[in-house]
């Protein structure tokens, strides 16, 4: 244990010794730290869970890139078929890091109960659908089977449910308009199997899920006939290099979308979050840093006697400031141990409980989301150590201001 150590722990652990000014100073640096550290956790964890979460749901229902035919169709239903027989069908193996691709098709249609009726649009899936992505959200029920004969399961959301007053094993009539304005809607008897909530109103408030051979047979395409092909890529922070590599893959007919494009206002808005996370890391620390200087201001005045007796003694200035520096180390670590301590453990229990619930119409889900990761846990505790010992260097130069004959008689 060397010197400088030595006397910064007997400067700590001495009791009786801080003064009436002292104390509640150091004991205010103290909180200010640990509140500075439970605001950063949670708004790292909150706002990376937010914007996580987001990005999950609307992938889940619309893959993360969406190759379509390269038409004037702006809308949600599928007009142009497109043949299956591709060379990136059903494997994507000219682009790396693409891990799955499904085919679907959508048509729109009215769903008609004896009370109520509703527009919506009917989202044809196949075999190859990776009902794993979406399964997080069905509330009730199971899914379709599209695997074998044609059937008349769907899947629809508790929105539409709750407002056609539908349940498990109801069945509705649904209207699609043909092509061509003389021609009679086509009718399909739908059976609810399963109930979904997404928390995202446009998806909630539209979509039912079946199989997508009710939309080749309506709009007379052939077995081999989709709508569209929806593109699933590992990491999703690739996802607009990779939505360019697979447009370079398809030929000239095909147009390819990312989500990020397709819903460009959900991600804007979900860019927002990493501004408001900045702005609070540099909030926090700057509070924090400003009351461990004064803090340590004070402990320099206060000991101020005891500086010029160890200059006496030959201590070098940079010694006795180590001294203070370790003294003020010690102070921020009791800071972000208890910062530490109830911020994870405030973010386990709403991870867990899901205690603070949002509103899915302005945040797209029900509760707030958690996204612990100890990376980011332990880089703010070391960037908050360094960025505030770094600035504490400048407070600490005042101690090679001190005359040792002065501070002997200072009282």
């Amino acid at each position: 244990m060397n010197l400088e150590y030595f006397i910064a722990k007997r400067l700590i652990t001495a009791k009786g010794r801080k003064s009436s000014i002292s104390a509640p100073i150091i004991k205010i640096a103290i909180a200010a730290i640990a509140i500075g550290m439970i605001m950063m956790i949670v708004s790292v964890a909150t706002g990376i869970g937010l914007q996580e979460k987001i990005r999950e749901k609307v992938s889940a229902f619309n893959g993360h890139i969406i190759i379509s035919n390269f038409d004037d169709n702006q809308s949600q239903v599928s007009v142009t078929p497109i043949s299956t027989h591709q060379d990136f069908y059903p494997q994507f193996k000219s682009v790396e890091g693409i891990n799955h691709i499904q085919a679907v098709a959508t048509k729109a249609g009215i769903i008609r109960t004896e009370n109520a009726f509703e527009g919506i649009v009917f989202k044809g899936v196949g075999k190859d659908y990776q009902w794993q992505n979406i399964r997080e959200y069905i509330i009730s029920g199971s899914i379709p089977d599209c695997s074998n004969q044609l059937n008349n399961e769907i899947l629809i959301s508790q929105y539409l449910a709750n407002r056609l007053n539908l349940k498990l094993g109801a069945t509705f009539n649904t209207f699609f308009m043909k092509e061509g304005n003389n021609q009679l809607p086509n009718l399909r008897v739908f059976k609810v199997v399963g109930i979904y909530n997404s928390g995202i109103q446009e998806f909630d408030a539209s979509y039912i899920i079946g199989d997508i051979r009710h939309v080749q047979r309506i709009n007379k395409w052939r077995p081999d006939q989709v709508g569209a092909f929806e593109v699933f890529v590992n990491d999703f922070t690739q996802i607009k290099s990779k939505g360019e590599e697979v447009y370079e893959q398809t030929n000239s007919t095909l147009d390819t979308q990312t989500i990020a494009e397709k819903y460009y206002y959900i991600f804007e808005w979900l860019q927002l979050f990493d501004f408001n996370i900045i702005v609070i890391l540099i909030v926090m620390i700057a509070v924090a840093t400003i009351n461990m200087v004064v803090a340590l201001l004070v402990l320099i005045l206060e000991r101020t006697q005891m500086i010029g007796i160890l200059k006496a003694l030959g201590a070098n200035n940079w010694t006795i400031r180590k001294v203070f520096l370790y003294n003020a180390f010690y102070l921020m670590t009791r800071g972000l141990f208890w910062g530490n301590v109830i911020g994870i453990g405030l973010l386990l229990i709403q991870k867990y409980f899901g205690i603070i619930q949002l509103n899915p119409e302005n945040y797209y889900v029900n509760e707030a989301p958690v996204y612990l990761n100890w990376m980011y846990i332990v880089a703010l505790n070391l960037g908050t150590v360094v960025i505030c010992l770094v600035v504490l260097l400048i407070p600490s130069y005042i101690i090679t201001k001190i005359s040792p004959v002065k501070a002997i008689r200072f009282d």
